[in-house]
């Protein structure tokens, strides 16, 4: 199974990924202030918060919360 964006909002993670590069957003808090995803079921938010930790934006297996715990101490 390919997962590469918020099923929710259908934004894709390169596109994430682009807004955080030209925007300097480090954190999920901080690309959805330029982008709206993420903010239904959420399970959207690690598979962000390793993009933008590693650079991927496509991802063949389930990665769960606790695979990519939070980084900064603002509610995601």
């Amino acid at each position: 199974m390919k997962i590469d964006r918020c099923y929710c909002f259908q934004k894709r993670f390169a596109d994430l990924k682009t807004v955080a590069e030209e925007t300097g957003a480090a954190t999920v808090q901080d690309v959805q202030q330029h982008v709206e995803f993420g903010k239904n079921c959420r399970l959207c938010h690690p598979y962000v918060r390793r993009m933008l930790r590693t650079g991927q934006t496509s991802f063949e297996r389930i990665i769960r919360e606790e695979d990519e715990p939070r980084t900064c101490t603002s509610a995601e």
